[in-house]
């Protein structure tokens, strides 16, 4: 029962024939401030097509926004399209937009909202609920490490060849990075690929990929490290990252105030050759992800050899890393992946 928790809420957002668009219905309870967030976010107020399914976190919760247009509907005859929003603690876009057809196909029959509460508190009580189509969905069939391996590593390879490894040095070093694409769906994919070039921490929690620039939003950012933003406009607020990938124009701008951060050594040049050698050979995404997860490993590795014990504990110090005589961009790089990996003592 532990694992069938992560439903947190379900909401209902309408487009009627006036177009104007309303929130109509909630279970059990959605904030006013984050039925604000979803308003502008759902494709109902936006210039997203209908049809696309939208995903992101805001103050620790994902939401996954499913979308249809039901325009002359027999049943939904003052509604012209409608978003439905589940809310929940995990990241399985996967899952949520499977749960999120079976939602909505029941309330494109019935009309009427409170028809969904069945299959949804059968799925938060029991991991199950029957579908449309005689199947049955079920929590269990939706591993989250399934989601976290559908990444588009080999595009980003491909994109950007030798550089993606600044894409890579500031996921490892725990850097804000800031992705811009205006087309949402574009950028969903992309960002949700980049934890995967970390994979042995296996963390999704630090990442925002759809944010908008409003201070409701921004003010909720202090531990996220990979935002993704649709507006152009974020280049401009170099506070918010070190590091800017603008997907569109193919390039990769390094913020002033992080240009130390990103020293490129030879350690540098091993990795970003494998990552270009994985993508040229043709390998997997999930081949990517284990050459990368190796290499990382043997850095990782090499780092504790440098460090000293204290105890139970290892010890890696500025001074411990200047006594190895390394080269300064090496050093560098070092030191900042000790404090990223929690072995770094001042």
């Amino acid at each position: 029962m532990a694992a069938l928790g992560e439903l947190q809420g379900a909401g209902l957002i309408e487009k009627d024939t006036n177009d104007d668009v309303l929130w109509t219905w909630s279970y059990p309870v959605v904030t006013a401030d984050f039925r604000d967030v979803l308003l502008y976010k759902c494709p109902l107020t936006s210039d997203c097509p209908y049809t696309q399914f939208i995903f992101g976190q805001h103050k620790h919760k994902w939401f996954y926004i499913a979308t249809q247009d039901v325009a002359n509907h027999p049943t939904l005859t003052k509604v012209k399209a409608f978003s439905l929003v589940l809310l929940c603690k995990d990241f399985n876009p996967e899952k949520y937009k499977a749960l999120s057809l079976i939602l909505y196909s029941t309330f494109m029959r019935t009309g009427s909202p409170s028809s969904m509460l069945e299959s949804y508190l059968s799925v938060l009580t029991k991991g199950s609920c029957p579908s449309e189509n005689n199947g049955t969905f079920l929590v269990q069939d939706f591993d989250v490490r399934k989601a976290y391996a559908e990444s588009n590593l080999s595009e980003l390879i491909e994109m950007f060849g030798m550089e993606a490894i600044l894409i890579y040095t500031a996921m490892l070093l725990k850097r804000r990075i800031v992705v811009y694409h205006s087309n949402v769906q574009e950028l969903l994919a992309f960002t949700r690929s980049l934890p995967a070039l970390v994979w042995h921490r296996q963390n999704w929690s630090i990442m925002s990929p759809y944010v908008h620039l409003k201070t409701q939003e921004l003010e909720s950012l202090n531990s996220i490290l990979l935002m993704g933003f649709t507006d152009a406009a974020v280049e401009n607020h170099t506070e918010l990252y070190d590091l800017y990938v603008n997907l569109p124009a193919n390039e990769i701008m390094i913020a002033t105030h992080a240009k130390s951060i990103f020293g490129m050594g030879k350690l540098h040049k091993d990795i970003a050759q494998t990552m270009v050698k994985c993508m040229e050979e043709g390998n997997t995404e999930q081949q990517i992800i284990k050459e990368l997860s190796v290499k990382t490993k043997e850095l990782i590795s090499n780092l504790k050899s440098l460090g000293e014990t204290s105890g139970q504990n290892l010890c890696i110090t500025f001074d411990i890393l200047k006594k190895k005589s390394l080269p300064p961009a090496t050093e560098n790089f070092l030191y900042n992946l000790a404090a990223a990996e929690g072995f770094l003592q001042i």
